[in-house]
């Protein structure tokens, strides 16, 4: 198993980028997606997040109201510090799980993570960091996902910074340009990534692929 992680700030179009990488044969493993079906309704978590944060998170279909949620953890540091005790272990227990299911295989896996700049992770093959300007990550969540530029700003300066992860990059994809820009770069990337050697096991070992 190949394993990469790939990051980027929100607005950054991580998602395209991910989603340009299966399309090439990568397995991805989504922290997002799992935090979307960790939080689904019925779900132990939802409970969980309902009882810190209150019901009101809840709408009638029983789902979790994320721009609700949203809107309370990024005006209350403790509230998010709260937040991520919560969700972020249910997350690397799954993630782990799913990485445990392609350690023998010869597949190049992604492991989509937005905070990993943030928060480390050992025994990757590699990392891309998915980089566009502030301006241009703002503009984009006032037009796609209906934010204030006032809240995509605030979102944009609570997270790393680019050069923080620009630091811990081993691949830069610059995607502030068109999709035909940004598709060729992900082809530069998929044929670096099939190159590099198999990940590290929990014990720092290169795991060989079959």
């Amino acid at each position: 198993m190949i394993l990469l992680g790939l990051t980027g700030g929100i607005g950054s179009g991580k998602s395209t980028v991910s989603a340009l990488l299966a399309s090439r044969g990568a397995v991805i493993i989504d922290a997002d997606a799992i935090a979307r079906e960790l939080q689904a309704p019925g779900q132990p978590l939802l409970v969980t997040l309902a009882e810190r944060f209150g019901a009101s998170l809840i709408d009638e279909s029983g789902a979790l109201d994320r721009a609700a949620l949203a809107s309370i953890v990024f005006a209350d540091p403790e509230a998010l510090k709260d937040l991520n005790k919560i969700v972020h272990p249910a997350i690397a227990v799954e993630m782990d799980r799913r990485m445990k299911e392609q350690r023998e295989t010869d597949n190049v896996v992604v492991l989509d993570i937005p905070l990993l700049a943030e928060n480390p992770r050992t025994g990757l093959s590699g990392v891309v960091v998915v980089d566009v300007p502030v301006d241009v990550a703002v503009s984009r969540l006032v037009e796609f996902r209906g934010m204030t530029e006032d809240d995509a700003r605030a979102r944009i300066a609570k997270q790393a910074t680019r050069d923080e992860r620009r630091a811990i990059a081993d691949q830069v994809i610059d995607n502030s340009g068109e999709l035909s820009a940004l598709s060729d770069q992900v082809e530069a990337v998929w044929q670096w990534a099939v190159t590099l050697p198999p990940a590290a096991d929990d014990a720092g070992n290169r795991v060989p692929t079959p």
